[in-house]
């Protein structure tokens, strides 16, 4: 934890120092500024509950705080180098909170594969011509690929026994992959309106809503990608730079994307600080098996 909060303060630093040197005028207007952040909190909201309709699939019913702990902590480890560490943070928490373990791994790995399918979806809708189809579709179909094996009876028994052998995880319901699906690609919407509420607030220049939408979900994605960017930094912001400059200019762009930046910084370290102020109950008891 003191490495991550060590590592998050450099970033926080760095941006802020970049966010301040760069030669644009702003004009700041706090109430579409606040109610970018209000939207920030209400897309990881989304996400935790997307999260959680995968492992309901699986029977695992995880109280809505506890998952909540679990997700925002867990997020904080996307700012070491490897994305292995988030994913992992996630795992053990859940299983902290009642998870059986092999649901908790399988849904961590399995979550992957859906913000980036639907977040590929999004910019296809949104912003067709932003990226190539071929890579569009690539990622599409990979992620369709993982959550087919989630849910064919057959990859899904072996998956499930090579994350325990005693009681393997059965198929996971397309019922709940849909759920899950859904919500996530919802968040991806509340995720550009933030964004798009964010350059209201700091620019008088403006981007198109559906724009903002799909190059803010472009831009993420990349930074997913690049496994060994901690917290996505520099290609996530070097891709929305390229992608705004044609609206706000480069000096516009590179401020919105700091801006962007020192935002999300600042709403993930909020979240995680308010779920480690909650008293923790211990292992809850969960339903099912």
């Amino acid at each position: 934890m003191l490495l991550v909060l060590a590592l998050i303060a450099r970033s926080i630093a760095r941006n802020w120092a970049a966010f301040q040197s760069v030669h644009v005028t702003l004009q700041p207007r706090i109430g579409w500024l606040a109610a970018s952040v209000a939207v920030v909190f209400l897309t990881y909201a989304i996400q935790i509950e997307s999260w959680r309709r995968m492992l309901r699939g699986w029977g695992q019913h995880i109280p809505y705080t506890s998952a909540a702990r679990a997700w925002t902590i867990a997020n904080l480890g996307r700012y070491i180098p490897g994305k292995v560490w988030s994913v992992a943070g996630l795992v053990v928490l859940a299983e902290r909170a009642g998870v059986r373990r092999s649901a908790a791994a399988v849904s961590a790995f399995a979550m992957q594969a859906v913000v980036l399918g639907t977040g590929v979806v999004l910019v296809a809708i949104a912003t067709p011509h932003a990226a190539s189809p071929i890579l569009l579709g690539g990622a599409v179909v990979a992620a369709l690929a993982l959550i087919g094996v989630l849910a064919w009876r057959r990859t899904a028994q072996w998956l499930g026994a090579l994350a325990d052998a005693t009681t393997p995880l059965p198929p996971l319901p397309v019922s709940a992959i849909l759920a899950s699906s859904a919500l996530m690609l919802l968040s991806w919407t509340t995720f550009g309106l933030a964004f798009w509420m964010l350059a209201r607030g700091l620019i008088s220049a403006t981007v198109p809503v559906p724009a903002a939408m799909g190059m803010f979900a472009l831009g993420y994605v990349m930074g997913i990608i690049a496994v060994f960017a901690p917290g996505g930094m520099v290609v996530r912001d070097l891709a929305l730079v390229g992608f705004l400059t044609p609206f706000l200019g480069s000096g516009g762009a590179l401020a919105l994307s700091l801006a962007s930046r020192v935002q999300l910084t600042l709403t993930e370290v909020g979240g995680a600080g308010l779920m480690l102020s909650l008293k923790s109950g211990g292992k809850e008891k969960l339903s099912g098996s």
